[in-house]
């Protein structure tokens, strides 16, 4: 059984160096050198370890986690949406260059995903255009763009164009737009970035895009956030109010079949309900590497599942990733 990771961050060389020259163009700064590095952006720092921006040292980290492929994307850190169109432009063009890069270095364990420039929808379809020629299969998004839904029609044109590459999305937040009680105790992430993926679906949902887009797939990090564990509660908000109804959307449980989610819950039974909820088919592998809030054992996770077919972990291992993949 081989193991594939479809939630692995990294920051290339690439994007660092071009930080460090130019701290104040991209908002962020690369604070000391060598191994003690740091990302910090306003109040925040993040320690810049080597499987960032090394394929050698990200391949050793899998081997701990008994990890054969890990699919990279950039750190949400560094989506870079604030900037302005032009530097935000450069910095996808940066990031998927760096990317592609650590692919072409062990292509026998690394996979790619695109970064976009979502504040120009115009930019991210033509850098679009250009990455997938690395052979990237997907794009990974914020679950929102400084404060905008994926859902509002100005990305309309961005989404479609993926559709049409055959391009599957992996969102991921970076933003929680609902502080006050969540900036303690780390609730921020705790609470805040599985509620923004709620948040998302459900504007994509209700809003009319996963009928627009019926063959555009979405991945979702955290093992979906909020949204598997109050699914039932959607449903029964759209069987009773008319506000879901309102753009026409059908029952949220039919969208299901767009939907695949990683496995990163740090709960065996919650896993064994997502499954038993969207089918082993629908769920894979996510690390989250090289965060602490990520998954040090994720093939064990796996394992220790009680009533956990073969064929089950098999698919969450392996299968389910291929298929998106098309490997």
């Amino acid at each position: 059984m081989q193991a594939i990771d479809i939630h692995n961050h990294v920051l290339p060389n690439e994007v660092i160096e071009a930080i460090v020259q130019a701290p104040e163009k991209f908002g962020t700064e690369i604070l000391g050198t060598g191994a003690s590095r740091q990302m910090r952006r306003g109040g925040f720092a993040w320690p810049l370890e080597a499987e960032f921006y090394d394929a050698d040292a990200k391949v050793e980290v899998m081997a701990r986690k008994r990890i054969d492929v890990s699919v990279l994307s950039i750190t949400p850190q560094a989506f870079f949406y604030w900037l302005e169109p032009a530097a935000g432009a450069q910095a996808a063009r940066l990031a998927n260059d760096g990317i592609a890069n650590m692919v072409a270095k062990r292509p026998d364990r690394l996979r790619g995903l695109m970064t976009l420039p979502m504040q120009d929808p115009d930019a991210a379809v033509a850098e679009m255009e250009r990455a997938v020629k690395f052979g990237f299969k997907g794009i990974e998004l914020g679950t929102t763009v400084e404060h905008m839904q994926l859902a509002e029609g100005r990305f309309r044109p961005v989404l479609r164009r993926a559709q049409e590459l055959k391009l599957f999305v992996f969102a991921h937040p970076y933003w929680i737009d609902h502080k006050g009680s969540l900036d303690q105790y780390y609730l921020n992430n705790l609470i805040g970035n599985p509620l923004m993926t709620a948040v998302m679906v459900g504007h994509l949902m209700f809003g009319g895009v996963f009928d627009e887009l019926p063959e555009l797939k979405w991945v979702l990090a955290h093992g979906g956030g909020h949204l598997p564990y109050q699914l039932g509660r959607f449903v029964h908000g759209y069987q009773v109010r008319d506000e879901p109804k309102s753009q026409g959307a059908r029952r949220p449980d039919n969208y299901l079949r767009q939907i695949y989610f990683d496995a990163l819950i740090h709960n065996p039974k919650a896993l064994r309900f997502l499954v038993d909820l969207v089918g082993a088919e629908h769920i894979m592998l996510g690390t989250d590497s090289p965060f602490d809030m990520g998954d040090f054992n994720p093939v064990d996770k796996v394992e220790a599942v009680t009533g956990f077919t073969t064929a089950e972990r098999d698919q969450i291992c392996t299968r389910t990733a291929l298929a998106l993949l098309r490997e």
